[in-house]
């Protein structure tokens, strides 16, 4: 099969490309490698996929010095007049959108980010799917799109039109905008919600990145809401193999909706959204024990309230993913964790007694909670 795969130069994107792959399918990669936060970690998450940074051109196709199955082309996803350009000349039989501007709270700062890559951008990626007759489109949305729900576990069956933050209105947006080209087009798409991805290569905003760094760099970590939070933290691993299996199975109609009684995952046309996650909800303290016993080093923490956007707990319902996909998360945050650790150690060549890092790899600051 031949897949295009947005935002490789991502964290998910990355892994969802490299599984891809070993797996023996033809692999395009795209992103703008934009600046939200340090661009030499994109552009070691392509090395590793054998793209070299000097090859990368604008608007041209680079061939793999890895895999002879990939390549990739830096794009940015408002640009329509190329990115229609690529699907005619490469002719793909499905599409993972994973491209987004990723974050919360970066969503109260910049908002306008979100509008030009979370609503243009899927406008494009949807209308060159439209137009070049993709026999599946799978995207990345979000469980910050349950925003007020308190109704545990989050399931994909009941509504969500109570955003929090601009983020979660773009991938609730992108949700809908989805179900009306399956509707209109015959496309069929499916998204996929995705639950605190962790692992190594992960985001510099990822709560593990900034506590793993803090507590090396003995800085005090942030702790929100005192603590008392719940996050259905999920091994990118485990999603990855449920992405590949959702790949494979293209969306259909729900011969059983009902549209006086709508089910918001399915519909009448070829369109379905779907939970992807732990399904096992884990207490945010238990989470940065496990960082300290891996570092050998305990947190120094500052605690402030629940900030705006976020939420105090998540855990998805993923029996449908499991019951129609065998999907079988299996990674326990005391696994997972120690992985990631050594990741960062190995990626910024700290010893364990130094604590140096490579400044140029420094640059992300989250967002001071005091101001």
């Amino acid at each position: 099969m031949k897949i295009l795969v947005t935002g490789t130069a991502g964290f998910i994107g990355y892994h969802t490309c490299k599984a891809l792959l070993h797996r023996g399918d033809e692999v395009v990669g795209l992103d703008n490698i934009n600046e939200y936060y340090d661009v030499n970690l994109k552009y070691g998450r392509l090395a590793d996929t054998g793209v070299r940074k000097d090859d990368i051109l604008y608007g041209k196709l680079v061939e793999s010095q890895t895999y002879a199955n990939y390549r990739f082309i830096k794009l940015d996803l408002t640009d329509s007049r190329a990115l229609s350009q690529l699907f005619k000349d490469e002719n793909f039989d499905a599409v993972c959108h994973l491209a987004a501007q990723a974050g919360v709270r970066y969503s109260l700062t910049n908002p306008q980010a979100y509008m030009d890559s979370n609503f243009q951008g899927f406008l494009n990626i949807l209308e060159s799917c439209r137009h070049n007759h993709i026999k599946h489109f799978i995207y990345a949305s979000s469980s910050s799109v349950y925003g007020l729900n308190k109704k545990m576990p989050f399931s994909a069956h009941n509504n969500v039109d109570h955003p929090i933050s601009l983020y979660a209105a773009s991938k609730k947006s992108n949700e809908l905008m989805a179900h009306t080209y399956s509707y209109l087009f015959g496309l069929p798409t499916t998204g996929l919600r995705f639950f605190t991805v962790y692992g190594p290569w992960g985001r510099p905003d990822m709560a593990i990145y900034l506590f793993t760094k803090a507590i090396i760099d003995g800085n005090p970590i942030q702790v929100f809401n005192n603590g008392n939070m719940r996050r259905d933290f999920t091994y990118v691993d485990d999603i990855v193999g449920g992405l590949l299996a959702v790949i494979d199975e293209k969306a259909k109609a729900n011969p059983a909706w009902d549209p006086k009684n709508p089910d918001p995952s399915s519909s009448c046309a070829s369109y379905r959204v779907l939970n992807i996650g732990r399904g096992k909800p884990i207490g945010l303290m238990e989470f940065v024990n496990e960082i300290e016993k891996c570092l050998g080093k305990k947190a120094e923490k500052t605690y402030f309230p629940l900030q705006d956007g976020d939420v105090e707990e998540t855990w998805a319902d993923i029996d449908e993913l499991v019951n129609k996909f065998g999907y079988t998360p299996k990674v326990e945050i005391s696994q997972g964790i120690p992985e990631f650790v050594k990741w960062y150690k190995e990626f910024y060549k700290m010893t364990e007694t130094s604590g140096d890092l490579i400044d140029e790899v420094r640059n992300f600051k989250p967002i001071d909670p005091s101001k």
